[in-house]
Order: structure tokens, then C-alpha cells, then sequence
């Protein structure tokens, strides 16, 4: 068995370079990044669920299936901060023309669906000459680094791989539209049940060049499907390049984001779905509700009322029995309000702080109220604790 490896450039190429004969790169218009701004995370989420159709040639005979899974991921950046991210995977196997084919997607993304890691694979068993593509994207500081490689031949017998690195400046990739991101996105516009109008992203072609994508809203129509109808709106997408000939594909939508019905416009087959979902709902969050304080009428309330003169007598019955085992506290406080009454100071609080004081056991003897207003009556603490 021999391989060998080719490269189409010996060194990666940046996309971006410009030459006297090259044409502008594309750019996303200003309708198409501002959409993508609008996006929330808290609706991306609402679309995390998995999906499985049918792949059914043009007179319904059974070919293969295909299972797209959107789910909530974790992803890490050059520097190893983890991060979480909506994470797309996707997954198709069956025949074409007789041929098994197939393909695998795996893309993590941003909240605003820019592109972080996406690794895709398909293949194609020709009789003659099988042929599998892989494509790697990886966002890599300021540049998307993509990484594609081709290998046609069988395993036992001579095999041919071409590779090929590109950069794309991070700037220029404003608008980009990957595959797994154009997943998310179609049942963004279903959610919303509108595509922004005038919208102009970016995408690859066939060749891993970068060029403009379209959406089109075609309107809604209804589907039957598992015995029941259910309204669906269509979306084209058109992928046009400037080497290859423009690409569409009509999605046929539920209002919920579940895909009923995909088409590759010039293909013989489509994927549809066989089973009608449980379709989502946006949950209605209701408004706390409004406490309005009222007054508690507790003297209404029996139980509380008793409770009440209850306890009220229990704290009468205890003071009376404390000054009945302690008449000394009443004749003390009797005590003061007579010679308060008789001073009457202006400053009621130094006054009382001087008459109580006087019985303190630390303090120094001294002549009982010597005066109405002193400047502190705890002075002699000071003086002593110096």
C-alpha cells in the first residue's frame, strides 16, 4: 500500500491577500450582523433539543437518516478558559444513487453564532474512486484558521490526499455563517417566524472560499405529518459563489424550530420528518404577584385577643411579685423622681447618671448630688482609670 501527500500550496495562505488582479473579499451587510446582535441567549436555549428525519429518495423509498442535536456545551479557548456555548451535532448515513454516503458535523459556537471549532466530515463510496472531505475551522486569536483535506482512493489500493490551511483575518469573517451555526440560525427565524430582510452573510463554498449567503422567506404552508397538519414556514438559503454555481436549499420549518422538511434544490431526494414533535412553547413568566399591606385588626381575632390578656396577666402577676420580694427598687425609683421633680435639671439623663452613680461600689465617696449639671457624670472614671 502506498500514500502519499499532497498540498496545494506549500505554505498556508491567507485568503485575505490582496493581489492587482483580486477581487474585494465579501463582506456580511450591516441588516445581517445586526441580527445576529439581536440574538439572546436565553432564546438560543429554547432551541436546544434533537431532531431525527428520514432520508427518502423522489418516490418515498427509505435511503438513510439524519439526527441534528443542539444542546448547551463547554468549550475551551487557547488560553484553557472553559466557557459555555451552544454546541451542534449533526449526523447523516445512507445511499445516493446506490453509493453509500454519509457526513458528520461537530461545531461549537458563540451566543451570537460566531464560529469557535467546527470539525465536519463527509464521504461518498464511488465504485470506482471513493472520495472523503474533511474540514476543520478554529478560531485562532485574531484569524479562522481552516484546515481541508481530501483523500480519494481505497485503503488497500493507492490512495491520494491533498491538504490545505487557510487563514481568514478575524475581521473579515463579520456575517460568517457557519454549517452548524446556519443549523441554529434556521430555527432562530422559526422561533421569530421572520428573515431579516436585505440580510447579506457570509459562507464557504464548495472550493473553501468565502462568499455570500442568503435567506429567503418563501411563506407558510400547511404539512401534514404523522396524520396531522400543522402550518410550516419555508426558508431558502442560497449559497452564491463566484466560481461555482449558486447552491440553495429550502428548510420547511415548524413554529417551534423542529425541521420538517429539507430540500436541496436539483436533488432527487429530500429528508423529511416522520413523526410530529412535541412542539415547544415559550414559557410565560407571570408577574409576582402584589401584596397590598393591611392593617391587622388582631383585637378582632378571638384566639389572638385571648392570647393576648393572657399573657398581659402573666407580666402583671411577675412585676408585682418581683417588687413584693424586692421593695427596695421601689423605694429607690420613688427616690429619684422626688428629687427629680424638686431639681428638675435641664439635662434629665446626667442627672439620673449622677444619682444611680452614687451608689456604684467603685466609685469614691463623695457628696450626694453635689450637682444638677456637671459636664460628665462619669468623669471619676476617667480620673481613676488614669
Amino acid at each position: 500500500m502506498s500514500s502519499k501527500v499532497q498540498s496545494k500550496d506549500p505554505q498556508a495562505k491567507d485568503q485575505q491577500a490582496s493581489g492587482p488582479e483580486s477581487l474585494p473579499p465579501p463582506e456580511a451587510s450591516a441588516e445581517a450582523i445586526d441580527f445576529l446582535s439581536s440574538l439572546r441567549q436565553e432564546e438560543l436555549q429554547m432551541l436546544f433539543f434533537s431532531e431525527t428525519l428520514a432520508m427518502v429518495s423522489s418516490t418515498g423509498e427509505p435511503q438513510g437518516e439524519l439526527t441534528i442535536e443542539v444542546q448547551k456545551g463547554k468549550h475551551e479557548d487557547d488560553m484553557g478558559a472553559m466557557s459555555s456555548c451552544p454546541l451542534v451535532h449533526a449526523f447523516s448515513r445512507g445511499f445516493m444513487d446506490k453509493m453509500l454516503c454519509g457526513n458528520s458535523l461537530l461545531g461549537y459556537l458563540s451566543w451570537n453564532l460566531e464560529i469557535m471549532e467546527q470539525h465536519s466530515q463527509e464521504f461518498i463510496k464511488f465504485h470506482i474512486l471513493p472520495m472523503e472531505r474533511k474540514t476543520s475551522l478554529l478560531k485562532q486569536e485574531d484569524q479562522l484558521a481552516m484546515t481541508r483535506s481530501v483523500k480519494e482512493g481505497e485503503i488497500c489500493l493507492e490512495q491520494e490526499v491533498s491538504t490545505e490551511v487557510t487563514f481568514f483575518p478575524w475581521h473579515s469573517t463579520a456575517g460568517f455563517i457557519s454549517e452548524a451555526a446556519n443549523l441554529l440560525l434556521l430555527r432562530v427565524m422559526a422561533w421569530r417566524k421572520m428573515v431579516p430582510s436585505n440580510a447579506r452573510f457570509l459562507a464557504l463554498d464548495m472550493d473553501g472560499k468565502l462568499c455570500y449567503s442568503t435567506y429567503q422567506a418563501l411563506g407558510f404552508q400547511v404539512m401534514q405529518v404523522d396524520h396531522q397538519e400543522s402550518e410550516v414556514f419555508i426558508v431558502e438559503q442560497t449559497i452564491h459563489s463566484d466560481e461555482c454555481v449558486p447552491m440553495a436549499c429550502q428548510f420547511y420549518l415548524l413554529p417551534d424550530g423542529h425541521l420538517a422538511k429539507r430540500v436541496q434544490v436539483g436533488s432527487p431526494g429530500c429528508c423529511v420528518i416522520t413523526k410530529m414533535p412535541i412542539l415547544r412553547e415559550e414559557d410565560e413568566i407571570e408577574p409576582p404577584p402584589v401584596l397590598q399591606k393591611e392593617p391587622l385588626a388582631w383585637e378582632d381575632d378571638m384566639e389572638l385577643y385571648s392570647r393576648f390578656l393572657e399573657r398581659k396577666e402573666q407580666l402583671r402577676l411577675s412585676h408585682a411579685s418581683y417588687l413584693q420580694q424586692h421593695p427596695d427598687a421601689e423605694a429607690l425609683v420613688s427616690d429619684f423622681m422626688l428629687f427629680l421633680l424638686l431639681r428638675q435639671p435641664a439635662d434629665v439623663v446626667t442627672f439620673a447618671a449622677e444619682f444611680f452613680g452614687s451608689f456604684a461600689a467603685r466609685r469614691r465617696p463623695s457628696p450626694s448630688l453635689r450637682s444638677s449639671d456637671p459636664p460628665s457624670p462619669f468623669r471619676w472614671q476617667d480620673t481613676e482609670c488614669s
